[in-house]
């Protein structure tokens, strides 16, 4: 293990076991959950060898609070989570939201105006802040749209109420184009993120994975160094970033995989499970 000038930490070797590490901290979407949206019954074992070992779980996910809730019962989560990529710290076990953080909708339309100056009309969506947390979009997104999404023809009417975040979608950019294009014409004023196919986020500044799970790790007592983090998408960078080892799975976005400490299995073949195996097995026991 080799700490940088930076203060980051890093392997010169993957990692066979984790003596140091107290914190597991895991994407949802497209990591720790299957494509289906499912918990194998593999990685819930392996999630238990965590939690026997003494060490923490610690969801980091995009989706707002009440958007994960389901996901979270379902897994027989009860901890604290970090959602709304970095903005909310949600108590899955009271079902209470602590904290959560809201964009500016003036800085809002404008991040629009000067997206679609350069690149043409945009679709869009918003979150709107708690406790309703609702997703609205403009019809454009067309097979984007998921059920329980309001669906609205009027643009205006997505600033009707506080908003979390800002979401674009172009019918003929990538989406790896059209976040670099909002990151360069808003220069630090919010932050640009992409972590679904199509879609780019904007948030306030400041508002990441990282400085989510930072704030997550100080209330439980956890540091970077204590950490081992599990991505697939770009809006997972600062968390592998801030984490000690961070794992990207096969299926990962190809930033995440050139930062990341070490690729996994993806996640369709439990890939936050095998390396957890290895990671937490017993002493002179296998994986």
């Amino acid at each position: 293990m080799v700490t940088l000038r930076s203060g980051r930490v890093v392997w010169d070797t993957v990692p066979t076991r984790a003596p140091a590490f107290r914190l597991v901290a895991t994407d949802l979407d497209g990591t720790l959950l299957r494509s289906d949206l499912t918990v194998s019954a593999r990685t819930r074992r392996a999630l238990e060898r965590v939690a026997a070992s003494g060490a923490h779980h610690l969801v980091v996910t995009g989706r707002p609070a009440v958007a994960c809730r389901q996901l979270l019962n379902a897994l027989g989560y009860r901890g604290l989570a970090v959602c709304g990529q970095g903005a909310q710290l949600y108590d899955a076990g009271a079902d209470r939201l602590l904290s959560s953080v809201s964009l500016d909708r003036d800085l809002a339309r404008g991040v629009v105006e000067r997206v679609e100056a350069e690149l043409g009309r945009v679709e869009l969506g918003v979150v709107t802040s708690p406790p309703e947390s609702r997703f609205k979009v403009t019809p454009g997104f067309g097979e984007r749209v998921r059920h329980g999404w309001d669906v609205t023809t009027d643009p205006g009417r997505l600033w009707a109420a506080p908003i979390d975040k800002l979401i674009l979608h172009h019918p003929h950019v990538d989406e790896d184009r059209l976040a670099a294009v909002a990151q360069r014409l808003t220069d630090g004023e919010v932050t640009v993120v992409h972590s679904v196919k199509g879609m780019v986020e904007v948030l306030p500044a400041g508002t990441d994975k990282g400085t989510g799970v930072a704030r997550a790790a100080e209330l439980l007592g956890f540091t970077g160094a204590d950490t081992v983090a599990f991505g697939d998408m770009p809006n997972d960078i600062p968390l592998l970033a801030w984490a000690a080892h961070g794992v990207a799975v096969a299926n990962a976005h190809h930033d995440l995989r050139a930062m990341a400490d070490e690729v996994a299995p993806g996640n369709d073949e439990d890939g936050v499970a095998a390396v957890l195996e290895r990671l937490f097995a017993p002493e002179g026991g296998r994986p």
